[in-house]
């Protein structure tokens, strides 16, 4: 008697902080090599309790990401960056089963931990090192300065519900939890099934990390069930997957009535423009076709942001399809896991026959198959060869809106640059296009042509071929998302999706209140003021006496008055060499309607500022390292007199150093009281004294 097969193990869901496996009897669905056929995998959710999760998230995993600041949040980024990357063969090991090899898990798994990397920077870099963000700037709201108003980020109450599909199972999630985590919102991650049993290896290994917080992130592997009925106002879902599911997903009734964010990246006809001048054997026409051929066969065509339609001049569509051929030709179709091989397979033997059905619809539209083909047969395997067409006609409503989501692209054909513009607007919305030129009244056109359509765009020449992270790779630094077809959500941009998991509040009160709210400096609040005299008597303290332990917002140093000189300005002229008729010429400076007569260099006033304001001793104060916001506001002509008020704005720690960055509100005064200059002083300041 034969022994039965061992079963097929589940993928399992990490929920409320433990890993969770359906019951033994439970069928679930079986997930299969894409090269192989051979089975890998079982998923189901039958039995779990998809409430409680949500649950955890808004109690545990708020509670313990809000005990952490921006920047510790960010710097644990870094770290389970780190933890990836020593541990990423084991995630290239289980991609290779999903076909993809090892230069699609550069795109995938280095890409994700990437962004992992690049949000703890930006977070750290760009952030407070608190839990409220400020917004624009203060709004006066009354005459004598009592009652402002601005606008505030914090963090949503709820939880980021992540819905990604199978093409990019580590990179789609971890380009989705980044920014969720530095900004404080807790993560449910609902991975495709084909595919989602390397999101939960990922899932598992930043477990074993000990660095998550509790409650920060669960794994659903399978259905996600009544998951977006648990949901509220205080939640957003951000979805990647066709446009189909995504209007099914946004009818949903908390999605369409409850007050659900939500935001979606769906498929999109994602162009390619040759321009007229790229013409073939210069530079640009060669970096064109290479960036075709990657694009279709990276990831096998498998990609939200391939080049679905080549848009080229009409007499060059012959030549396009023969370069691409050429290129194809060494392209090695095969299973990831067998040197030599260039592209792995789909995704799964049912992705196949979606890509065979489109291309089917293509043929059927008058679509002419120029290389490859769909395959026949009906193996196990996922294999299908890149694939390129053409079109007589290039309005073919086909072309520009059935996707075959593989490697197959339509090379059509365009009369002149207007004519590529409408073409590339036939997609209705697309996440990214390229436009390939040297020429910049060419480039001018087409992008401001077709910028509206798409949510990015990128200029291919031969300044950037070489350099150019390339027309498929979204990165982390800018949005990724597209208007119409392409879903009309956004992602990434750097701190912009941080800003995504945040509420946007108007804030009205006292300087002393907003001062208190943002821990940001008000012109209007209190202060502890101290004054040259005072120092020298004994009886105040400098702020730059003071390390991080002891100084507070609002410390602030009032600078006696000094008196300019007209040899003080000649001077600084001569010295510096900035011998502008302004400061040097009295007939021409009392002619100009801005001046009274020869005034003060702006820069002459902001050095003898820092003059009146610094103490000179070793101290706290490590170094200044910059001024921003920098105006000039009333000229200073000689025999005039300048004085500073250097207040303490922002203290930022630094959650890796013993210093952290003070911001200080800095304004110069002339003997009139009238303001001369408004600036802000940043200096490096240790910790402890």
């Amino acid at each position: 008697m034969t022994a039965p097969a061992p079963a097929i193990e589940f993928v399992a869901s990490f929920v409320q902080d433990a890993w969770w496996h359906p019951a033994d009897d439970v069928a679930g669905t079986e997930v299969r090599d894409a090269a192989t056929g051979e089975p890998v995998a079982r998923v189901s959710t039958d039995g779990l309790d998809v409430a409680a999760a949500v649950e955890h998230a808004r109690t545990v995993g708020q509670r313990s990401l809000g005990e952490l600041s921006l920047h510790e949040r960010a710097l644990k980024l870094k770290e389970l960056g780190a933890y990836l990357t020593a541990h990423k063969q084991e995630l290239y090991d289980l991609s290779h089963r999903t076909g993809a090899t090892d230069a699609d898990n550069l795109v995938d798994v280095d890409g994700g931990i990437g962004t992992l990397f690049t949000f703890s920077s930006k977070g750290r870099r760009e952030l407070p090192n608190s839990q409220v963000l400020i917004d624009g700037a203060v709004e006066p709201l009354s005459r004598d300065g009592s009652f402002i108003g601005e606008h505030i980020y914090t963090r949503l109450p709820g939880v980021a519900v992540q819905i990604n599909a199978f093409n990019f199972p580590v990179w789609g999630m971890l380009e989705k939890f980044a920014p969720a985590f530095v900004a404080g919102v807790p993560t449910i991650v609902k991975p495709a099934t084909p595919t989602g049993y390397v999101t939960a290896a990922c899932v598992r290994l930043m477990v074993e990390s000990g660095l998550l917080p509790e409650g920060s992130l669960q794994l659903i592997s399978g259905s996600a069930r009544d998951l977006l009925d648990r949901l509220d106002h205080r939640d957003l879902v951000a979805f990647t997957g066709s446009a189909g599911t995504a209007a099914s997903l946004k009818a949903h009734p908390q999605v369409a009535d409850g007050g659900v964010r939500f935001t979606a990246e769906t498929d999109s006809l994602n162009a390619a423009i040759l321009a007229p001048d790229a013409t073939p054997g210069t530079p640009e026409f060669d970096a064109f076709i290479r960036s075709v051929v990657t694009e279709i066969t990276s990831k096998a065509g498998q990609k939200c942001t391939a080049i679905r339609r080549t848009i080229v001049p009409a007499a060059l569509v012959d030549d396009v399809v023969e370069a691409l051929r050429g290129r194809l030709a060494k392209v090695v179709v095969g299973d990831p896991r067998t040197e030599g091989t260039t592209m792995g397979a789909l995704a799964s033997v049912g992705q196949r026959e979606e890509v065979t059905r489109s291309v089917r619809r293509l043929e059927a539209a008058g679509g002419q198959v120029r290389i490859g083909g769909a395959p026949d047969g009906n193996g196990d395997d996922a294999f299908f060869p890149p694939t390129v067409l053409t079109f007589a006609d290039p309005d073919t409503e086909q072309a520009h809106s059935v996707e075959a989501f593989g490697p197959v692209t339509s090379v059509l054909g365009y009369t002149d640059v207007d004519d590529a513009v409408r073409l590339a607007a036939l997609g209705q919305g697309s996440l990214v296009a390229t436009v390939c030129t040297n020429d910049p009244a060419t480039a001018t056109v087409l992008i401001t042509g077709i910028a509206a359509h798409h949510g990015r765009v990128l200029i291919l020449n031969r300044q950037d071929a070489k350099t150019s992270t390339g027309h498929g790779s979204p990165v982390p630094h800018l949005i990724h998302g597209g208007p119409g077809r392409a879903g009309g959500g956004e992602e990434l941009g750097g701190i912009r999706a941080v800003k995504h998991h945040m509420q946007r509040t108007a804030v009205q009160g006292s300087p002393d209140m907003l001062t208190a709210v943002t821990g940001v400096w008000h012109a209007g609040a209190a202060v502890n003021s101290v004054g040259r005299s005072d120092v020298d008597a004994g009886t105040g303290e400098h702020p730059f006496r003071k390390s991080l332990a002891t100084l507070r917002i609002g410390d602030q140093f009032a600078s006696d008055l000094r008196t300019v000189h007209l040899k003080d300005i000649l001077d600084f002229a001569e010295t510096t060499g900035d011998k502008f008729y302004a400061h040097t010429d009295e007939e021409a400076a009392t002619a100009n309607p801005f001046f009274p007569r020869r005034v003060a260099h702006g820069y002459l006033l902001v050095s003898w500022a820092a003059g009146l304001f610094v103490d000179a001793a070793p101290g706290p104060v490590l170094a200044n390292y910059g001024l921003e916001n920098l105006r000039f506001i009333t000229p200073v002509t000689y025999d005039d007199a300048i004085r500073v008020t250097l207040t303490c704005k922002q203290i930022t720690p630094r959650v890796t150093d013993e210093y952290g960055e003070v911001r200080w509100d800095a304004v110069i005064h002339n003997q009139k009281d009238e303001i001369v200059a408004q600036y802000d002083v940043l200096t490096l300041v240790a910790k402890q004294a």
